[in-house]
């Protein structure tokens, strides 16, 4: 182990010599367009959270649930946003907890293959993995009004089989950064790509309600032709310009694959070992904050559209616009925060352990407050919606904690790991919206909708508490074994980082 002054002065060496991580360097490509396929995933994701509340016949609807409210926990809908006034009537007569079944078997499938999609991409390359994930998950949305207009049996097999495409993508890519991000590069790097997700789902909910509104092939359907679509041809992009690791690719600079593998080492193929990993403390607290994240995300990601509908009585383009700006939010703050994350590591301010602590427990918990906060409003429909912008961008500190610890406790074994902690993390999911579903299916109210919120608080809270008492930003015993092939200088430079860290 060197001393302080010796890792300063190593670090200040490798920030002069190395190559800046920007356009167009290979990495920086992998960066750009793994962003712009996370950008595609959101988008195929969350298209049907918009498009449904326009395939449902409201008065249908309606006439199926027990809507027995209270007259001062209603809001009234004004003429600019009643959705009554313009909204097209529905064709499909599907109540509310069958409409929460509809966006819940999207992951029943995403949760078969994570921890399989982890292991292959590890062993076989993350590229064709990740690729062909998202080009399966484009086709089938671009068969989906055919499935909606056959029968709901297959609209749901539809999208069981969509979750299944898309459950490769977080381990895959995760496989991937961790064969192309030096050390202090890893938070900037997983943020970016990562934060892909927040901008799809920013871009995908009001093109979303705009394509119900006016588009083609009677409005709803064109929202999965347009984003089917965009996914295959991305699927191009990816094919021809991205590659699984820097020996790999053909055309990178000599400076630059020489600077990636002699920071983090020419990993070389290892065995998982499966149950030191099951019976690690840190992969436990990386999955009780994942599984926290993941519930206050999904829950809001899925419902949030109903809940401006019934609560706040917006229409169905504000509908879509609305619930795309928490996610605009996001997308800002977990950018910024994997900026400030290797900021403070590469200077030595805070080791890594207490910067993903510190970013964790502050991308868990502030959500939580302001999601308490936002059931409180009333109908101050820009306290409401202000408060939930401010939750949902929040969250992305988290991605800064959890999001990248994956890498620092074992770099070879990453897409496994991210493969287990959302595996685990993809069940509030489909859990939920059901239980939005169970809560509103009678009273679709605020007062119901409140105790989504502290539900949501609650989950926060436990996640932010094992991650602070169990987390660690340390790279474990079990994954300490040396390839091979590796330099002797590569592996010093690894394992010096590591104990400074």
């Amino acid at each position: 182990m060197s001393t302080n002054g010796e890792d300063v002065e190593r670090e200040e060496t490798v920030s002069r010599t190395s190559p800046n991580l920007g356009f167009p360097s290979c990495r920086a490509i992998l960066v750009l367009l793994s962003f712009l396929g996370f950008v595609n995933v959101y988008c195929l994701r969350v298209n049907l959270s918009v498009a449904l509340v326009d395939m449902v016949n409201s008065s249908a609807s309606e006439a199926t649930n027990f809507n027995h409210s209270h007259a001062d926990d209603l809001c009234i809908a004004n003429d600019s946003s009643s959705s009554d006034l313009h909204r097209k009537a529905g064709e499909f007569n599907w109540d509310s907890q069958l409409q929460g079944l509809i966006l819940a078997a999207f992951f029943y499938g995403y949760i078969v293959t994570q921890i399989p999609g982890g292991w292959l991409a590890e062993r076989y390359g993350g590229k064709i993995l990740l690729g062909g994930g998202i080009l399966c998950t484009s086709v089938l949305t671009l068969l989906t009004p055919l499935a909606a207009r056959w029968k709901v049996e297959a609209l749901i097999a539809v999208r069981v089989l969509e979750g299944i495409g898309e459950g490769v993508t977080f381990p895959a890519m995760h496989a991937m950064l961790a064969k192309w991000a030096p050390v202090y590069e890893r938070s900037r790097m997983v943020t970016f790509v990562y934060a892909g997700a927040q901008l799809g789902t920013v871009i995908g909910m009001p093109i979303s309600g705009i394509l119900c509104q006016y588009g083609f092939a009677g409005g709803w359907p064109s929202v999965f032709y347009v984003f089917g679509a965009a996914g295959c041809l991305w699927f191009i992009a990816w094919f021809f310009l991205c590659y699984d690791t820097p020996a790999k690719h053909p055309r990178i600079s000599i400076a630059e694959r020489e600077y990636i593998e002699s920071n983090i080492g020419e990993q070389k193929r290892m065995p998982t070992p499966w149950k030191k990993i099951l019976i690690s403390p840190p992969v436990w607290a990386c999955a009780a904050a994942h599984f926290a994240n993941n519930w206050g995300f999904y829950t809001l990601l899925t419902c949030l559209p109903m809940y401006m509908k019934d609560v706040l009585k917006y229409d169905i383009a504000k509908n879509g616009s609305l619930s795309g700006m928490p996610y605009l939010a996001n997308w800002i703050v977990m950018t910024l925060g994997g900026q400030v994350a290797d900021f403070l590591r590469m200077r030595h301010y805070l080791t890594t352990r207490s910067t993903r602590k510190l970013f964790n427990v502050l991308g868990l918990l502030l959500p939580g407050v302001f999601l308490i906060a936002a059931g409180f409003t009333g109908c101050n429909y820009s306290a409401a919606v202000g408060l939930v912008i401010v939750a949902v961008g929040t969250s992305g500190l988290a991605m800064s904690g959890y999001g990248v610890n994956h890498l620092d406790l074992s770099p070879g074994h990453a897409g496994t790991l991210m493969g287990l902690t959302n595996c685990l993390a993809t069940i509030p999911g489909f859990v939920g919206p059901q239980i939005v579903g169970a809560l509103t299916y009678y009273e679709a109210t605020r007062l119901q909708w409140q105790k989504v919120f502290y539900i949501a608080m609650g989950v926060y809270g436990w996640g932010a508490l094992v991650y602070l008492l169990l987390g660690s930003g340390e790279q474990q015993k079990w994954a300490e074994e040396k390839p091979k092939e590796v330099s002797d200088e590569s592996q010093n430079l690894l394992s010096d980082t590591n104990e400074d860290n």
